[in-house]
């Protein structure tokens, strides 16, 4: 059986001092979870999220990176730099990546290659807009994102790679697609890596984000095809997330 993973994205949010103040709770309200634990956390807050971390079941991940080692990329953090500090994650090609930041597909693949290259795990976003739901096109949208973010990776490299389907009109928005809607997708998603690459689709982690809130956790998570979730908004309070993670 697949392990459930369950991610919290902070996105703009939290100061160091804020950090400390939600792990002075956190740990202990989800230390005896049988699921994988992660915060991904913006840059300023890495080092002080890493050192509360310690000894305790959550890892830490960040909210983007950049293809290439070192170079003149100002503002810009390499996987090189992260892998050095102890992050474990790294949340790549997010929607909002996407719509605020012009990232594409050919980037989320870069990207993806060059976490793998520095034995980070990532964690590879899709999605479909309202737009294109209606229009009745979200499979092939979406099946289209698998297939280009996995350009050139092996079969070796797939179960080290998480993905989250995030249906973008339900990210922030409070709208949540139904659990089997959801499953539906995620279930596309994972015929897909199993027609690129066989029965290793059994094994790879399919999140589901999109407004996921301790009320529709259980029933997200328990679907066959969605193995936990990257959660937004929820994932900045302590009571709240610990209930998602405890589901």
């Amino acid at each position: 059986m697949r392990r459930k993973v369950i991610a919290g994205n902070w996105k703009m949010n939290k100061s160091p001092n804020d950090v400390k103040e939600f792990m002075s709770k956190f740990p202990e309200l989800v230390k005896d979870t049988a699921h994988d634990v992660i915060l991904c956390v913006p840059f300023i807050d890495v080092m002080t999220a890493l050192e509360l971390a310690k000894n305790t079941n959550i890892k830490i991940g960040v909210q983007n990176m950049h293809y290439k080692d070192s170079g003149a990329y100002t503002g810009e953090v390499s996987p090189q730099m992260l892998k050095d500090i102890g992050v474990q994650y790294v949340i790549i090609g997010h929607s909002e990546r996407r719509q605020y930041y012009n990232e594409t597909d050919e980037s989320v693949n870069l990207k993806l290659k060059s976490a793998l290259s520095h034995e980070l795990n990532p964690i590879v976003c899709v999605g479909e807009t309202l737009e294109q739901r209606e229009v009745g096109i979200t499979k092939d949208f979406v099946t289209m994102q698998v297939k280009n973010a996995f350009e050139g990776i092996s079969k070796e490299e797939v179960n080290k790679i998480i993905i989250a389907y995030e249906p973008i009109w339900a990210i922030g928005t409070g709208k949540t697609a139904s659990s089997n809607d959801a499953n539906e997708v995620c279930k596309w998603i994972r015929d897909e890596i199993r027609n690129m690459y066989g029965d290793v689709a059994d094994e790879i982690i399919i999140q589901y984000g999109g407004s996921v809130k301790s009320s529709n956790a259980k029933e997200l998570f328990e679907m066959s095809d969605i193995d936990g979730g990257l959660v937004g908004e929820a994932s900045l309070d302590p009571d709240e997330f610990s209930k998602i993670v405890n589901y």
